[in-house]
């Protein structure tokens, strides 16, 4: 969701924004925080990046978002019993115009060629020894990811993505074990 005190409200059926006062909530109970979604510029690009501002003076984490397309790109990286964990998050639920673009704040959209570039500069650059991918897709309460999605995380572990963890359905979806 949105998390700020203004903005203008997108005309879409469903509009969500919580109050600031839920930051240090997130960042007590959660390393991170998903922005690829659906709801993040429900309140515009200026309270979003409003909400960029307040994460980063209050210290939480985010991925899947940014003020401009390098930015949305870049992963959350963890260091965890000398690992080092590469977290990628992208949208790929409508509405698309909340993407990020050069000159643009929003999410990073699911695009697959991105995907991968983004995988390979997590394992260059960001010298992460594992690389997680969080897609926000799939219908609302469907218990079973479709063709696509299946489709598109195996586009990700053959890019070199360690493991799919996808949201948005709102219910568990199946599992599957692709190449190991």
């Amino acid at each position: 969701t949105a998390v700020g005190t203004h903005g203008e409200k997108a005309q879409k059926p469903f509009t969500f924004l919580a109050h600031p006062r839920v930051i240090p909530f997130l960042k007590r109970n959660f390393s991170a925080v998903s922005l690829a979604n659906n709801h993040s510029v429900d309140y515009g690009i200026p309270a979003f990046e409003a909400m960029l501002d307040a994460f980063d003076r209050q210290g939480l984490r985010y991925f899947g978002g940014g003020k401009n397309i390098r930015s949305a790109h870049e992963p959350v990286v963890f260091h965890v019993k000398g690992k080092r964990i590469a977290v990628l998050g992208y949208d790929i639920f409508q509405p698309r115009s909340f993407e990020a673009l050069h000159d643009k704040a929003g999410v990073a959209w699911g695009e697959p060629d991105f995907i991968a570039q983004d995988i390979a500069r997590a394992r260059q650059h960001h010298r992460a020894d594992i690389d997680i991918t969080y897609p926000h897709w799939g219908w609302e309460n469907e218990k079973k990811g479709n063709a696509q999605q299946q489709a598109l995380a195996h586009w990700m572990i053959d890019s070199g993505a360690d493991a799919v963890v996808g949201g948005h359905p709102h219910v568990t979806q199946n599992v599957e074990v692709y190449k190991g």
